[in-house]
């Protein structure tokens, strides 16, 4: 058996995605390790989540720094997966999050592009 562990998630500063994470998207914060040198092991997961998490990861250097916000290309980047869309949404909009549309029907869902803290797109979708 295989999976994905984490993927990696370039931020600028850990404690502001953490909040973000947690608070305007639900996530739970799975792990937050000190790692020495100012640097930290944090991964968040959607609530209730057994699968992938996101390996928040603070950008080092200018390279990297140049590519937070830009993970996806300007594609949608990950997609959210939900079984409560307008609980969720309503979640995230009392929360400042930016939704590049409104939600719309689509024969596999319901679903919305949405922006994260730094610009990367989302798909916060409730598959039919």
């Amino acid at each position: 058996m295989q999976s994905l562990g984490a993927i990696a998630f370039l931020v600028h500063d850990y404690d502001e995605a953490i909040a973000f994470f947690t608070q305007a998207l639900g996530f739970t914060l799975v792990e937050d390790t000190p790692r020495g040198e100012g640097k930290r092991w944090v991964t968040v997961a959607p609530r209730d989540s057994q699968g992938t998490r996101l390996l928040l990861a603070r950008a080092d250097g200018d390279a990297q720094r140049a590519h937070v916000g830009h993970q996806g290309g300007g594609r949608v980047f990950l997609f959210l997966q939900t079984n409560d869309f307008a609980g969720d949404h309503a979640r995230m909009l009392a929360h400042g999050v930016h939704f590049r549309e409104e939600p719309r029907h689509e024969p596999y869902g319901t679903v919305a592009v949405f922006e994260d803290l730094y610009g990367n797109a989302w798909d916060l979708i409730q598959p039919k």
